[in-house]
């Protein structure tokens, strides 16, 4: 007596139920997308013979020899499965070739099982293609007496093409048909391109194909179900409105697993119950021409689309189907996504022709050994029909062969050159070899027909091929490339041959209120745009931190003649303002931008932004929410203009996008950012001058404004950069050769407090506002202000903020960071690095930095943005985020100090 808990026992006896059911009964296997009866029904007439040429046999016949050799559930239980799989209505494409009554789209039940017949039909005999090749694994069949396959080479995509079924315990699946052209022409683009997304997949799969054909209402719910692997689409019949005195109504498809005749039935007993008032008749047309003909009269003076609206609601002229991408992967149940399912198909067919060549490669070795056994008796006949003569069992004669020594030039001359050097390759180099028990049995074995001449030639042809099978097998086994193209051929020769139009509509109308960005998952996200304007997201955690001074990873394949303009990290959910060269602005939703890897090029700006001929984009910034009060976004320019407008001004835009500043001819736009009250604003420039003044010295204008002076410039010198002032962050400086330090920004308060005098009176219809500010010479700096940025009036020439000299170049930019923060660098080809910003030295204003990358020869930095720390609320990452402005290509200034040796910079702020 064993004593246990009965929970335990109830338990684990139901888990063990459970799992049976849904590994052996009820789920399809991703990969040949059949459940265990299917498949052994397809077994039992591949053993029976039953190929698409075949005459047929009957039901009874198949469903016995299923029953009796693999399924031990009963004919009643088999042959019901069997009909399924050779209705049309029910399968996109049928893979049993039927003959006799199999029931109707009607409603109508098959005949008996022997009155009927069955052969296998064509996409299920390429399912059986390549099954003795050793392609797949065997397990004992319920009585053990024979093998079964664990699952079918499935040459065709069946799960996706004709869908499945299944009601487990505690889980079903329910996976709808498919055009075969479309899953092919998606497989294809999936080899050629693995890192596609779900989103360009929908674009060559744009949802189910019903062999009823109908109308899905909506594509959010089959994006969804593409990108969750759960949803429901609604599907509508098709239905001609004929107006006239007396309209009518002609159903000529109806929804998918709806019966005819009960759809008629139902729009009957709804006329019967007065819940449908303008049906004055219905008749049921169908024929053999036209399976779904229902035509519906209406009384006069109803409006057929408000009848036909009314049947939608109320019969099974519409019906809600559930989507579930549940199957069987390595033989456990999950849910997957459209690319998931197709990503496993390739991965069985990769394995079964992997395998196929493997099982081919060692019968050509075999065959191949067994020739040159033959070849090699061929040329010394006479002394082996000696040797068998002088025997007096075979036995004898085949110990006696073993032992004879064959001479290597005989060899070469009965191989070929070719051959021999191949033979010498396996067996070695020696001067003697001896037969191997494999081909004295061969010899022992050939008739005397065999010693004709044109025998002999036919054994010498048989070896040349045999060789050219090695070599392409070997081939095949060692380039991936090859074996992707065989799939790829497959899939062409099946579109072509089977392929089919679409019979589904899919209408744009959704029924109901739906949100794509709920589909999409938020997390960061690094976007990069090239020069000539190509973009790409790429999530930032697929760029680890190094430390500092390292040579970072490939970001994107960056030409010469292309390289990075924009880098920048934002969420998912965030927008994205695309500000351009003409002084527009466009916004795109980040997670509408196209996903890539690392090294891809990315995807052309002008084929997601409506951009005029000669526009380019020339900043970027990322928002969150425009409804946010005293919010303004501030706007610098090369040439040292500022402008600030009211955030919520850009909330609005149009296809062609909106104004955003109004620029002059030779000025363009190098930064934008978001400010609130009280905030303080760093300009820099390339040769390394920065100044801080507060947001409020410049007053809020509208769109359609040039704005006012910003910061001095010296003759040769631009902004390169403009960053918030954050009291308890540190402002990172980075040049092009790789050089950077922080700095800290300091309270600023020397001019805190203080009414600063406005002179710029004009009107913003005046466009840009010329006005006369006094302009501050840089001072002399004690110890203590050469740590900080104090704050000056909008218009002054500033302070030093690092020395750009031949050794670190010019300025490309900076951004204001915090010690829990990481930044992104990239340089013109396309490398990026990530370091951890607290392994960047903090050190004073007037030095020229440590080394932060290194650069190949003739590469240079392009760009510089902070990552957020993990921590860090996603709602707040447009201000953690803000954009690098494009880098000017100009040679550094020749009055520029000399080179420093590197011994003579500074860590700390004692070196100055």
């Amino acid at each position: 007596m064993i004593e246990e808990a009965i929970e335990d026992e109830l338990r684990n006896s139901y888990l063990t139920y459970a799992m049976s059911v849904i590994v052996s009964r009820a789920l399809p296997d991703v990969r040949d997308g059949l459940k265990p009866s299917q498949r052994r029904i397809l077994v039992a007439m591949n053993d029976l013979s039953l190929t698409p040429g075949a005459a047929r046999v009957k039901c009874a016949k198949i469903a016995g020899d299923t029953s009796g050799n693999y399924h031990p559930h009963g004919e009643a239980i088999i042959y019901p499965t069997l009909v399924r799989m050779a209705q049309e209505w029910n399968m996109r494409h049928v893979l049993i070739d039927k003959q006799g009554n199999f029931g109707s789209i009607a409603g109508l039940p098959a005949a008996a099982m022997r009155y009927t017949e069955a052969r296998l039909a064509p996409p299920a005999a390429m399912m059986l293609d390549d099954l003795k090749l050793d392609t797949v694994d065997y397990i004992p069949t319920y009585d053990e007496r024979r093998t079964e396959p664990v699952v079918l080479p499935s040459k065709f995509p069946n799960l996706l093409v004709n869908g499945a079924q299944g009601i487990a315990v505690g889980m079903a699946t329910s996976i709808p048909p498919h055009n075969l052209r479309e899953i092919c022409a998606g497989l294809i683009r999936m080899i050629e391109d693995p890192e596609i997304s779900i989103s360009e997949l929908c674009e060559i799969v744009p949802g189910p194909d019903f062999p009823t054909g109908g109308i899905i209402c909506g594509r959010y719910s089959i994006r969804q179900a593409y990108n969750t692997g759960r949803s429901t689409i609604v599907v509508r019949a098709r239905v001609d409105v004929e107006e006239g005195k007396k309209a009518r109504l002609i159903v000529r498809e109806i929804p998918f697993q709806q019966a005819r005749d009960r759809v008629v039935e139902r729009i009957a007993d709804l006329v019967r119950n007065d819940k449908i008032k303008g049906i004055s008749g219905i008749r049921d047309e169908s024929d053999l021409k036209e399976p779904v003909r229902i035509v519906i009269e209406l009384k006069q003076g109803h409006d057929p689309h408000i009848v036909l609206n009314q049947l939608y609601q109320f019969s099974s002229l519409q019906e809600t189907h559930s989507i579930i991408l549940l199957a069987l992967v390595d033989g456990k149940p999950r849910e997957l996504t459209l690319k998931e399912m197709m990503q496993e198909f390739l991965r069985h067919r990769v394995i079964v022709i992997r395998r196929r060549t493997q099982f081919l490669l060692a019968s050509a070795r075999k065959r191949k050994h067994v020739v040159e056994g033959l070849l090699l008796a061929l040329a010394d006949i006479d002394h082996i029909i000696q040797i068998i003569r002088n025997s007096r069992t075979q036995a004898e004669a085949k110990e006696k062969l073993m032992g004879v020594e064959c001479p290597a030039s005989m060899m070469e001359r009965a191989l070929g050159d070719r051959g021999y050097t191949d033979f010498q390759l396996e067996r070695g180099i020696s001067d003697t070899y001896r037969l191997t028990s494999v081909q004295t049995d061969a010899i022992l074995r050939m008739t005397l027909g065999q010693l004709a001449g044109l025998e002999q030639e036919r054994l010498a042809e048989e070896h040349s091929a045999l060789l050219d099978e090695i070599s392409e097998y070997r081939d095949i086994l060692g380039d991936p490339v090859r074996i992707y193209g065989i799939i790829r051929a497959d899939l062409e020769e099946i579109s072509r041959r089977y392929g089919t139009d679409r019979k589904t509509v899919i209408d744009d109308e959704e029924l109901g209120n739906y949100n794509m960005e709920d589909l999409i998952t938020e997390e960061t996200m690094v976007v990069t745009i090239s020069t000539q304007g190509y973009i790409k997201r790429i999530p930032a955690t697929t760029y680890r931190a190094q430390k500092r001074g390292g040579k970072g990873i490939a970001g994107m394949r960056a030409e010469e003649e292309d390289p990075v303009e924009h880098l920048f990290v934002a969420s998912t959910h965030a927008y994205l303002l695309f500000f351009t060269n003409q002084g527009k602005v466009y916004w795109q939703k980040v997670w509408e931008i196209p996903q890539m890897s690392r090294e891809s090029r990315g995807r052309a700006v002008v084929n997601l932004l409506n951009l005029s001929p000669d526009e380019k984009i020339r900043d970027c910034v990322v928002v969150r929410n425009f409804d946010l009060p005293g919010h303004f976004l501030m706007m610098g320019t090369k040439k040292g203009i500022v402008k600030k407008t009211e955030l919520e001004a850009y909330s609005r835009p149009k296809r062609g996008g909106i104004i955003a500043i109004k620029l002059r001819e030779d000025d363009e736009l190098v930064d934008v950012v978001i400010t609130k009250p009280n905030d303080q604003i760093v300009l820099s420039t390339s040769t390394g001058m920065a100044i801080r003044f507060s947001e409020s010295d410049a007053r809020p204008m509208g769109r359609n404004t040039s704005g006012v002076k910003g910061i001095s410039l010296r003759k040769g010198d631009e902004v390169v950069g403009m960053v918030v002032a954050d009291p308890t962050a540190t402002l990172l400086t980075a040049c092009e050769f790789g050089y950077g330090k922080r700095t800290t920004f300091g309270p600023g308060d020397e001019m805190a407090g203080k009414e600063l005098p406005m002179s710029d009176e004009g009107s913003e219809e005046d466009g840009l506002i010329e006005e006369e500010v006094p302009v501050e010479e840089p001072e002399a700096e004690d110890l203590g202000s050469a740590n900080r940025y104090r704050t000056q009036r909008r218009g002054g020439k500033g302070v030093i903020d690092i020395k750009a000299t031949r050794r670190n170049g010019k300025v490309v930019g900076i951004a204001a960071v915090h010690d829990s923060d990481e930044v992104l660098m990239m340089t013109t080809r396309g490398k990026i690095q990530r370091i951890a910003v607290k392994d960047v030295s903090v050190i004073g204003r007037n030095t020229q930095g440590v080394r932060i990358m290194s650069l190949d020869e003739g590469d240079s930095l392009t760009a510089i943005v902070r990552v957020p720390s993990q921590d860090i609320d996603p709602s707040e990452i447009e201000a953690a985020s803000a954009p690098i402005a494009p880098v000017s290509e100009l040679p550094i200034d020749e009055s520029l100090p000399e080179s420093t040796s590197e011994s003579d910079v500074s860590d700390a702020s004692e070196g100055e």
